[in-house]
């Protein structure tokens, strides 16, 4: 008699291979681990350079501060307030020496030489930039300069107000200061000629 054998009731076991499933598993996860801690470890790192970098930066931000608290204190208070007037400038870019230099020269006479200009303010007036100058010349002819002072205020570009006039002497000759205070309004189209402001006011 042959007897038959029912395999199903005696299954296959293999009692290596969830072990070596769960060891790949904790391999994985080790190595997860270890890569975590790893770059958790660089990112702290990092973060104690930058942190180190800006406690620098910022001993020699105070540092710059206080040298140049010490120079504003060694200022006279002329010297500050061209100081502040330059800083105007510069960070008012629509506002342009060259363009300034470019328009005075457009309506300065031959016989009138410039001595001396300083910047008082620098202002918005809706959406024209204007700067506030002290503004002086040298001259030995009084109706060249009342005639320069009448092109500027024609021009659009400039408000002249004649302030005082002082007599020089030297060895080539007796000449006068005048001082003024200016409105400057520079336009960006294009500097006037003399010719074209002094036709715009015989008209």
């Amino acid at each position: 008699m042959i007897t038959k054998l029912n395999l199903a009731s005696n299954p296959f076991r293999n009692r290596t291979l969830p072990y070596v499933i769960a060891m790949l598993l904790l391999a994985i996860a080790l190595s997860g681990a270890v890569i975590s801690f790893a770059k958790l470890n660089q990112i702290t790192k990092e973060n104690e350079l930058a942190e180190s970098d800006i406690k620098t930066m910022k001993e020699e931000v105070d540092a710059l501060k206080g040298k140049g608290e010490e120079v504003q204190q060694q200022l006279t208070p002329a010297q500050r307030d061209l100081l502040v007037a330059a800083h105007q400038l510069v960070a008012n870019k629509s506002f342009g020496w060259s363009r300034l230099f470019a328009d005075l020269e457009s309506l300065l006479p031959g016989d009138v030489s410039v001595s001396s200009i300083s910047v008082q303010d620098v202002y918005k007036e809706g959406d024209k930039t204007k700067a506030d100058l002290e503004f002086a010349v040298l001259s030995r002819n009084y109706q060249s300069v009342m005639a320069m002072i009448d092109n500027m205020n024609n021009s659009g570009i400039f408000q002249a107000e004649l302030r005082g006039q002082d007599l020089q002497k030297s060895e080539r000759g007796t000449f006068s200061e005048y001082t003024m205070r200016l409105i400057y309004t520079p336009h960006y189209s294009y500097a006037p000629v003399q010719s074209d402001v002094a036709q715009e006011a015989n008209q």
